[in-house]
């Protein structure tokens, strides 16, 4: 049935009611007061046409009728109130002879029926949405922590999208809220209370209502459920409800980024347009987890085209299909671009054919076990790959150049790590008067990366167990994506050139700490998964650092990024160094990347400044 033909169906549902209301109040009246039948025709004709008008304004009749709420409720009121005040002024104004009683009898009745219709209706929908839930699957006795306005919302949502979950209560630690009751669930007591409540209720499942809980909730609310085995989950974040990027009554995992999270960047919003607002965008390596985070920040600020550059032509579909999705009609022309940054010959053509303003160069290969087993690669990839991009982009007057680097490029112990160090070296050096402005941000790793190790434990445990790690001692700094993301947007803002951003990524992280945490977001105990220790994989080191004693300079730029020191080098001689590498077998390959990268890991600038 088409949305015009329901419209239609509620018109005339509403006309009967309106009669039917006229009929009951004259029943009421008629033994008080003498109606004539033209009398009764005119008004009754009167209020129908008058509210159907007034209605149709107001689109109560384009509302969905299974989500009535007081909202809904308001609107039918007000038509109704509207267009019996029209007709009551008519009658005064005419001096026709009216029955006050039997005009107020009516309105009331008309406010019952109509509103009551369409709760009526919502309610008959919610109840057959549960009798499914019963027949599908068995219900799941579940707590709700929070009851608030995030809670109202997702009872509200939960009979429609989770019709087997059957909240038994809700906790709240607010005081004043004690005892009371939100859409007919009772608060049953406060945080402190779940384990107590888990045992009395069987509760199977614990969903956190409050979409805008800090980090520090998510972990007051694991430590009270820290001896239970129930399912904890959460609603979607305030964040991804507004953009419409998730569906209220959408219970999802609570994860170790939760925990993790820290207060949004407050970014610098001027600044930032003025750099993207109808600008041309190139995102190197955009189907990868940073690439594809940056495309969704910078798309925020509706550039004019962003360009998705990348070798995997799925991951480039996916992040392609996501985007046009959610900017239908922004104007912002995506274009999906398959290919590889050791093409020079590409880079070069795509760049001139194009023309973008900005580039964010993302693209490498990352994962430092891999790159152990494929050293050539990561030269080719990391080094020219790099190269190839900085090069484009200077010879076809890119504005600003942004690439992502890593923690794993100081004092590398890894040939990926000392990879990223050679193309930090190139980049930073490719500045020059009145030309692209070239920077490196550099930060530890991302949550939920595919090269994360959470990913890792997360298959781990849906295996059974246990989760291996190299080095209980091991510790790495972590940062969310969107939180990086956003920072690497604006560093790229702040960059006059040469820069070298340091995003400020707190305290490390024990791994081992991380672990016990993940097991028990999967509602398991550490007994029931295990830990094992394995030893260190090839180029790991047990502590990261952000920056080398030569580049620390203490100087804060913006909330969470720090400027570094950087050293300029001849690019010529990097490529040339880069090209030997090429003719080494993988293990001398190894031994010279590492040691060259650390030669210069800022610490000859040292003697440049003395010569100077």
């Amino acid at each position: 049935m088409t949305r015009r033909t329901k419209k239609i169906i509620l018109m005339l549902i509403d006309a009967v009611l309106l009669v039917l209301a006229n009929g009951i109040a004259f029943y009421f009246v008629d033994r008080y007061v003498a109606l004539s039948a033209l009398y009764l025709s005119v008004t009754i004709f009167a209020e129908i046409i008058l509210y159907l008008v007034i209605a149709s304004v107001d689109r109560v009749f384009s509302k969905i009728n299974r989500y009535t709420s007081i909202k809904e409720v308001t609107s039918i009121v007000l038509a109704v109130t509207v267009a019996f005040g029209i007709t009551l002024l008519g009658l005064m104004l005419l001096g026709a002879n009216y029955s006050l009683r039997h005009l107020v009898l009516t309105y009331l009745f008309s406010i019952m029926f109509i509103a009551g219709s369409r709760l009526t209706w919502r309610y008959y929908v919610e109840y057959r949405l549960h009798r499914r839930g019963l027949k599908s699957s068995k219900l799941i006795p579940t707590l709700v922590v929070g009851a608030g306005d995030g809670a109202s919302i997702l009872l509200s949502r939960l009979a429609y999208d989770q019709p087997n979950v059957n909240v038994i209560g809700l906790v709240d630690d607010d005081p004043d809220k004690q005892g009371t009751w939100l859409h007919g669930i009772k608060v049953l007591g406060k945080l402190k209370d779940l384990p107590s409540l888990i045992r009395k209720n069987e509760i199977e499942q614990v969903t956190v209502g409050i979409p805008s809980l800090s980090p520090a909730g998510y972990e007051k609310i694991m430590s009270v459920l820290e001896n239970t085995k129930v399912t904890v989950n959460r609603m979607p974040k305030l964040g991804d409800i507004l953009l419409d990027q998730s569906n209220v009554g959408h219970l999802e995992d609570i994860d170790v980024a939760d925990l993790l999270e820290r207060p949004e960047v407050k970014l610098n919003m001027d600044q930032i347009s003025d750099k993207i607002t109808d600008k041309v965008i190139l995102v190197t390596g955009a189907g990868g987890s940073i690439g594809s985070e940056i495309v969704r920040q910078v798309s925020k600020f509706r550039p004019k085209r962003v360009l998705l550059l990348g070798h995997g032509e799925n991951s480039i579909y996916m992040i392609n299909r996501e985007m046009r999705k959610l900017y239908p009609d922004q104007h912002i022309d995506f274009v999906p671009l398959i290919g590889d940054i050791q093409d020079r010959k590409l880079m070069f053509s795509l760049m001139q054919n194009y023309h973008p303003n900005i580039v964010y160069h993302a693209a490498a290969h990352k994962h430092v076990p891999l790159m152990e087993y494929n050293p050539h690669e990561a030269v080719k990839n990391n080094v020219f790959g790099t190269k190839n991009v900085a090069d484009a982009a200077k010879a076809s007057g890119v504005t600003s150049f942004v690439m992502i680097s890593t923690d794993k490029a100081v004092n590398s112990s890894s040939v990926m790590g000392a990879t990223k160090r050679m193309a930090e070296m190139i980049v930073t050096s490719e500045n020059e008067p009145e030309k692209t402005k070239f920077s490196v941000v550099r930060f530890g790793n991302v949550l939920g990366s595919r090269g994360s190790v959470v990913p890792l434990f997360k298959r781990q445990i849906k295996a059974g167990g246990p989760l291996t790690l190299t080095d209980r001692r091991m510790t790495r700094y972590f940062m969310t994506i969107p939180e990086a993301s956003r920072l690497v947007i604006q560093a790229g803002a702040l960059s006059h050139g040469g820069g070298l951003f340091i995003l400020d990524m707190d305290k490390p992280v024990k791994i081992l700490d991380l672990a016990k945490k993940i097991i028990r977001l999967s509602g398991h105990t550490e007994e029931e998964i295990g830990i094992k220790e394995v030893g260190m994989r090839p180029g790991e080191k047990l502590h990261e650092e952000l920056v080398t004693d030569a580049e620390a300079t203490n100087k804060k730029v913006y909330d969470k990024i720090s400027l570094g020191q950087v050293t300029f080098y001849d690019t010529n001689k990097i490529i040339k160094f880069a090209n030997h590498l090429l003719t080494l077998s993988d293990q001398e390959l190894e031994k010279e990347v590492i040691a060259y990268s650390n030669q210069h890991n800022g610490q000859d600038k040292v003697a440049e400044q003395k010569e100077g």
